[in-house]
């Protein structure tokens, strides 16, 4: 969870934030992150070198994906299997990694990694946002708590007696802030959860100032012919609806193994920075080893919240209207507490079953026919055994 750092008391300097889309290989072993980190290395000496001579970085995110790619997803393996042998400890020689970094530059680092969280439970990974101070230091870790429908990942309500029983039941143990007093403070979710717009909001309440979404894949990125398709027009609401600056870098082009020839631009690019009037303030089309940066002015952020009669929204916010609308659950939880998340084919159904619930409830309504709906391609798919990953872990036989 967060670590917080001294209230500010003083205005907050003016600094550049800067959002990292690097180019990344599918992982076979924990080990192979060293290629994915070398990359990054590389982009954040050029970033650095390049932005950095206008004013002080003080903020480098990077994408979600970036130490790993997305085996896990891609090849649909048993969780506990990835859990042991893909993912990584916080802190550890990844951090270290990147904590070399972020004191030679002076810049506090955001990422993202898949992560055991054995102090929550043994054999589970949870998709882990966290944030490395100027002196190289993890200060801040959170949980992503909504995830795509093909994510392997744990989360906090998958768990959720055990969380609460950990971290209480606050919006603070769900969606925590650190608040510093050199770049203010740093709300973190990623990728799906921001489909959900009580997540900004959630973050807004507990007093971010600037949020990190990274990641998002098509087709959500690229419907229209708007930069960014959905994924901005949900990160400029997000900044618009809660007066919060957006940092959100997408992920490039990824080789699904070692071997791969070609990378495949899974997310079409367009990562983006949006000020916290909705208004964006940097955006790149690719993202393939590419750049966003912006000037974060926290100070002129909360002079608005403070001097503003009409568009700092959250000021005049009817709390009690909305009390009852989340009364009754949607999505079941503590699915994970007892058993080890299951394959694709099985995670399907719960979802469907979420959508019959709503139409039980009369919330929505059926349309006139019925016709088959999403499905697991190829049809057949069951998720890779133990047995079956052996033999494709063969893809990584030049990294071992």
């Amino acid at each position: 969870m967060a670590t917080n750092a001294s209230s500010t008391t003083g205005p907050v300097a003016p600094y550049i934030a800067i959002g990292l889309s690097t180019v990344a290989y599918g992982i076979g072993a924990r080990a192979h992150i060293r290629h994915n980190l070398e990359t990054i290395e590389e982009a954040i000496h050029a970033s650095m070198s390049i932005v950095g001579i206008n004013m002080p970085v003080r903020v480098v995110a990077l994408a979600e994906g970036a130490l790993t790619g997305f085996t896990d997803e891609i090849f649909d393996l048993p969780h506990t299997l990835a859990a042991s042998e893909l993912f990584i400890d916080i802190p550890g020689e990844e951090t270290e990694f990147l904590g070399r970094l972020a004191r030679m530059y002076d810049t506090y680092i955001i990422a993202q990694c898949k992560a055991r969280w054995p102090e929550v439970m043994p054999d589970r990974f949870f998709n882990t946002l966290f944030v490395i101070d100027r002196r190289g230091e993890v200060v801040h870790k959170a949980a992503k708590n909504h995830l795509w429908c093909r994510e392997r990942s744990c989360t906090p309500h998958d768990v959720y007696d055990r969380w609460v029983e950990l971290y209480g039941s606050g919006i603070e143990a769900f969606y925590p802030v650190l608040r510093t007093a050199d770049i203010g403070n740093i709300g973190t979710i990623c990728c799906s959860d921001g489909e959900y717009p009580e997540a900004v909001r959630a973050l807004a309440f507990n007093g971010a100032e600037l949020v990190y979404r990274p990641s998002e894949a098509v087709p959500m990125t690229n419907i229209g012919a708007s930069p960014g398709g959905s994924w901005m027009v949900q990160n400029r609401g997000h900044a618009e609806f809660n007066n919060v600056y957006m940092l959100c870098p997408n992920i490039g082009p990824v080789y699904l193994s070692a071997s791969a020839r070609h990378p495949i631009d899974i997310s079409g690019g367009n990562g983006h920075i949006v000020g916290y009037r909705g208004e964006v303030l940097s955006h790149s089309a690719s993202g393939a080893n590419t750049v966003v940066s912006a000037v974060i002015d926290i100070e002129a952020l909360r002079q608005f919240r403070a001097m503003n009669l009409n568009s700092n929204w959250m000021k005049d916010l009817r709390t009690e209207l909305f009390r009852e609308m989340y009364a009754q659950p949607i999505h079941p939880k503590n699915l994970w507490m007892t058993q080890d998340p299951l394959h694709h084919r099985e995670v399907d159904e719960v979802y469907r079953a979420n959508i019959q619930r709503l139409y039980e409830r009369g919330t929505w309504t059926r349309p006139g026919h019925a016709f088959p709906g999403a499905q697991l391609m190829p049809a057949d798919a069951r998720g890779m055994s133990e047995e079956q990953w052996r033999e494709a872990r063969a893809m990584w036989s030049c990294w071992d």
